[in-house]
């Protein structure tokens, strides 16, 4: 049987009052999730209040019947994970904000050399829901958001590499957040709660 039908399933029958299969779930998904969270934080206790705090969110959404994602349930808990992630970092002020403490930055995680021990980049449904939005962006914009985010370059390196100023790459990184925003709220894309 195939594991995402099998995935929907186990979520209609939790709706209908089956709590075992959301037992079930979470076995299922515990090493996959618990692995992503702990490769962005590097500590066992946070990790463990992330998955709690992720599984309480899953467990609210479903309860409320938002749940909409027919056979994508993972990569909607690895984004709600991924979100948590931002908060706690947001939280603990230890993520970079490229366009000021209002301006949400999906990347910070991503991009963070400090947090990313293995230069890792997320390779789920988020890192392909992003990289559809970030193909929408004015080129010039792309091309810093790539270099900075996936290649993991210092802004004095895009500068050099496309020789603008930094304060130039630093405008472009800034404007790409800000239409990413917008993309995202225009398409009422989730990726964030």
């Amino acid at each position: 049987m195939d594991l995402q039908v099998d995935d929907s399933l186990l979520i209609k029958n939790y709706i209908s009052g089956d709590e075992k299969s959301l037992e079930i779930l979470i076995n299922r998904h515990n090493q996959r999730i618990s692995s992503f969270i702990y490769s962005k934080v590097n500590d066992r206790g946070i990790t463990e209040d992330i998955f709690q705090d992720t599984f309480i969110k899953v467990i609210r959404t479903l309860k409320k019947g938002s749940y909409s994602e027919e056979g994508k349930f993972l990569p909607w808990v690895m984004r709600i994970a991924h979100n948590l992630i931002i908060d706690h970092f947001r939280k603990n002020s230890r993520m970079p904000m490229y366009g000021g403490a209002d301006s949400f930055n999906i990347f910070s995680v991503i991009g963070d050399e400090k947090l990313n021990v293995e230069g890792q980049i997320i390779k789920d449904q988020i890192d392909s829901d992003l990289t559809l939005l970030i193909n929408e962006l004015p080129e010039d914009q792309k091309e810093v958001l790539i270099m900075r985010m996936y290649r993991d370059m210092s802004f004095k390196e895009i500068s050099e590499n496309t020789g603008v100023s930094i304060n130039t790459a630093l405008g472009r990184m800034r404007y790409a957040l800000i239409n990413l925003r917008k993309i995202i709220e225009e398409n009422n894309i989730i990726l964030t709660n």
